[in-house]
Parts: structure tokens; C-alpha cells; sequence
């Protein structure tokens, strides 16, 4: 018996809206896979001798067992194409229920957390915003700190995919721009999905075993450099350390910041490179104008920490290209409190988590193009007033950008100001102060982790946060990572009624 969801039309028929099992099918051949990637950790813990292992030894098998069940009931209902509210379902239910299983390590491990706490820190992970709940990281065991480097990791390759396959074909905040570029296989989703992971997996894979020796001829343990480079290059910024990265100064900074900037730049990029295109990164627009960004702000961000502070050239340096490259990735990574470093670079601070990488990175935010676009426009309006009579078109990559994308554009930051404005007012409504509640709904949004002040700054964590105001910052860290719309178009009723 067929599995599917029904409305009623304007004459009160019965209309078919779409057939979940597919959507059901992918989800739980996901969550499977989660399930299997316990076992990682599993084995870290055995090696430790902490005996944690059973831990996820049991939540390993529940969500395998989980998954595979949800897959083989629905296998019969397998389609190539989806239906538009099929995909939308889909984007949303991944990255909604993974954590429920995700989380589950957390809860029954040595964290004791509660599902509050674990749905939260599983969340952050696999949305790679890298907020967390837990102190005394220090101390945790292995296994532990390796399963919030893997989430950080798995959640990274994932939204790749979402974004090189999903997004264009929802026509999501812009995102359409780029469905030229997605590996074409029109209509047929779950085919072109396997081609990009397929793709993008090698690449993935060799800048987190690069990065990971890199952070070891740093100095770091091969352990840690293992945990930090899968979230490094996921752009996620769980650390080992309630100190973050301030427990690693000099040369593993440097090495930092590069492996976030090549993780914020689109892979579909590096696909291309290896297919002979070598100048394909470089002829990129966002690639440069990200470049171009990164440095002024370095520059800027320099120049006043040594007019202010007692900070050596090559300090001053190195640890605003660090917390600026760990900001605009949407990594979070803090190698210092800038809370100390004057209202000027907070409020800089503040801006730049609202910038984010490119499309079809890790990083998360705003994104560059979509600025971009919007300059371009404003260029295009400001050119109409001087010549009234003239034929101006807005270009993005040295294409026309047509109306639909435009509008697309400007409704995204439309969603993502008002979004931020309601989600701020609610969680000062459950008694957190101004600054957190602002600075908490911006990185939840932009997926960056850190906030500001006292509580959830770069020297804190929202361990100490209300449980309402966890579960809207969770919803927040969802709605951000799917580009805002997603989410809430599952709640109008034309979504429904196809």
C-alpha cells in the first residue's frame, strides 16, 4: 500500500500530493550509513581502554538497524526523478532527523547529555556551525572527539552535494545561476547527487589527509591533527580543546587558514581543474573577489592591532588572517578572545559571519555571489537614474543575470534580515541579554559557531543557554544551512497542495 500524503482542491476533491517512500528510501539509506560510521569511533575507544566503546557499539547498531529498515520497506518506491515537493521534503528531512541518530553518542556516552543538549551539539556538527554545549573537552574520550569531527565531516561532503544538486533545482536564494555547472543530468536527481559525491569525495578526502599531516609536522598529535583536519576542511570548527585552536599557536594557524580557504572555495572548481580546465578556480569571479576580501580585511584588522595593542607585526598577522578566515568560512575556529580587542574589531567581527565563502563550498552564510548579484543591481538601478533611457543588465560570471534569479537573490536576504530579527527578539523573550540574543541568532544563521560577549563568545559556549532558546537556535542552524527557504516553504499550505 502506497505511502502518500493527500489534500483536498478548491472543489473539495481528494488531489494526490506525492509518494513519501522515496523521500523515505534516501533518508533512511542516510541515516544507515551514520550507523556505520559509529564503528570509527568504536574502535578509537577500544584502543583508549576507557571501555566507552559499548557506547557506540549499541548506538551504532540501533542505527543501522534503524535505517536499514526505513530503506528496505521503501525500496520498491525508488525513483530517478523526484517531484519538486519531494526534493524540498527531502533537503530538509536529512538534515532534520540525522541528528536525532547523531546525537545519540552523546546522550548515552560520557557526556550524559540531555536530548536537548545532544540534539543541539549533533545539530551544530552536521550543519558544520560548530556551536557546542560541552565543556571539559579536554577530558572527554577519544571516540567522542572523533564523532563530532566525523559529523562536522560527513555534514561538510553532504551540503556539497546539496548545494550542487538541490539548491539550482529548487531555485533557492539563486542558486540557479549555477545549473550549468552541476554535473547535468536534468530532472534526475538522485543520479546526479551519486555522480557529485562521487566526484567530489576524492577531493574531499585528499585536503583532509593533507591537512591532517600538515597539522603534524605543526606538531600536533596525530590524533588531534586527525579530528582537527576533518573539521577544518568541513569548515565546521569543533576542536579537542575548550581552548579551541589557542591550544596550537604559530605555523598550525598558517596551515589552518589555507585549508579553510581552499574549503570555502567551490569544488565543482577542482573538479574541473583535474578534468584539464587549469585555470578554471582563477577565472572564477567569487574566488577572486573572496580572495580580495579576505586580504583587505587582514590588512585592515592588522594595521589595528598593532596601533592598539602591544602586538608583534608577524602576531598581528597571523592571528587576524586566522580568526578572519576562521569567521568569513563560517568555521568558528578562535585562536584568541578577540572580546578583548575593541568594539571596532567585535562589530567587524560581527559583519564579516554574515559574508560567508563561495557556492558549493563548505562555508556557509550569505555567500559571496549573492553580494555580488546585489552590487550588481544596485550598479544597474543606479545607471537607470542617471540615463533613464538606456538598456542596463545586471551580469554575474560575464552572464546576463535574468529576473527570476534576481528576485530570488534579493528574496533570500529578505528571509535571511527578517529571519534574524524575529529569531533575535525570541531569544531575548526567554531572558538571554541584547548581545547574546543577536550575536547567537547571526551565528546560528550563518552557521558560524562562536557568538559574541561573555556568554557565547570565543572564550565561551552555550552550554549555559536556556533549552527554548537551544531548540530555536537549533531550527536556526537547519533553516541557515539549507539557504533560509527551504525550511520554510515545507510551511505554506501551497507547498502541500503541490
Amino acid at each position: 500500500m502506497a505511502l502518500r500524503l493527500d489534500s483536498r482542491d478548491g472543489a473539495g476533491q481528494r488531489c494526490p500530493m506525492f509518494d513519501i517512500r522515496p523521500v523515505a528510501y534516501v533518508i533512511g539509506l542516510l541515516v544507515a550509513t551514520l550507523g556505520a560510521t559509529m564503528f570509527l569511533p568504536m574502535l578509537v575507544d577500544i584502543a583508549e581502554g576507557r571501555g566507552e566503546w559499548h557506547v557506540f557499539l549499541q548506538t551504532g547498531l540501533v542505527t543501522v538497524l534503524a535505517g536499514g529498515l526505513v530503506s528496505l520497506s521503501c525500496a520498491n518506491a525508488v525513483r530517478e526523478r523526484l517531484s519538486i515537493q519531494q526534493t524540498f521534503l527531502l533537503t530538509v528531512g536529512v538534515w532534520a532527523v540525522l541528528p536525532l541518530f547523531g546525537g545519540m553518542p552523546f546522550i548515552w556516552g560520557a557526556t550524559e547529555a540531555s536530548f536537548t543538549d545532544a540534539y543541539f551539539e549533533a545539530m551544530s556538527g552536521l550543519t558544520t556551525t560548530g556551536s557546542t554545549v560541552f565543556v571539559g573537552l579536554d577530558t572527554l574520550p577519544k571516540g567522542l572527539l572523533l564523532w563530532r569531527g566525523i559529523l562536522q565531516w560527513l555534514g561538510g561532503i553532504g551540503i556539497i552535494v546539496v548545494a550542487m544538486v538541490f539548491l539550482p533545482e529548487l531555485r533557492v536564494g539563486g542558486m540557479q545561476v549555477f545549473r550549468s555547472e552541476a554535473f547535468e543530468t536534468m530532472g534526475k536527481i538522485l543520479p546526479r547527487a551519486t555522480e557529485i559525491a562521487s566526484s567530489i569525495s576524492t577531493i574531499y578526502v585528499a585536503l583532509t589527509l593533507a591537512c591532517a599531516v600538515a597539522y603534524i609536522f605543526c606538531g600536533m598529535n596525530p590524533f588531534d591533527a586527525s579530528v582537527h583536519a576533518l573539521t577544518t576542511i568541513s569548515t565546521g570548527g569543533f576542536a579537542n580543546y575548550d581552548a579551541s585552536f589557542a591550544t596550537f599557536s604559530g605555523p598550525a594557524e598558517y596551515v589552518a587558514s589555507f585549508f579553510m580557504v581552499a574549503a570555502a572555495l567551490p569544488f565543482v572548481r577542482y573538479v574541473q581543474m583535474l578534468n584539464g580546465h587549469h585555470t578554471a578556480l582563477w577565472r572564477d569571479s567569487q574566488v577572486l573577489v573572496f580572495f580580495a576580501t579576505i586580504g583587505t580585511l587582514v590588512v585592515v584588522m592588522a594595521v589595528t592591532l598593532v596601533s592598539i595593542f602591544p602586538h608583534h607585526p608577524e602576531q598581528a598577522v597571523r592571528e587576524a588572517l586566522f580568526n578572519i578566515t576562521s569567521i568569513i568560512s563560517g568555521t568558528g575556529y578562535a585562536s584568541v578572545d578577540y572580546m578583548g580587542w575593541g568594539s571596532f574589531i567585535i562589530t567587524m567581527f560581527f559583519f564579516i559571519g554574515l559574508i560567508g565563502g563561495c557556492a558549493g563550498s563548505t562555508a556557509c552564510s550569505v555567500k559571496i555571489f549573492r553580494y555580488q548579484i546585489l552590487f550588481a543591481s544596485i550598479r544597474v538601478q543606479l545607471r537607470r537614474i542617471r540615463a533613464p533611457h538606456g538598456v542596463f543588465i545586471p551580469r554575474f560570471q560575464g552572464r546576463p543575470v535574468d529576473d527570476e534569479t534576481m528576485s530570488s537573490v534579493l528574496a533570500f536576504f529578505a528571509f535571511f534580515v527578517v529571519s534574524l530579527g524575529v529569531l533575535s527578539v525570541g531569544l531575548g523573550m526567554t531572558g538571554l541579554d541584547f548581545t547574546t540574543s543577536i550575536s547567537g541568532a547571526a551565528t546560528a544563521l550563518a552557521n558560524v559557531g562562536p557568538g559574541l560577549g561573555d556568554i557565547i563568545g570565543p572564550a565561551g559556549n552555550f552550554a549555559t543557554i536556556n533549552d527554548t532558546a537551544k531548540w530555536m537556535l537549533a531550527f536556526a542552524m537547519l533553516t541557515g544551512r539549507l539557504e533560509v527557504m527551504i525550511v520554510f516553504t515545507l510551511f505554506t499550505m501551497r507547498f502541500w497542495r503541490g
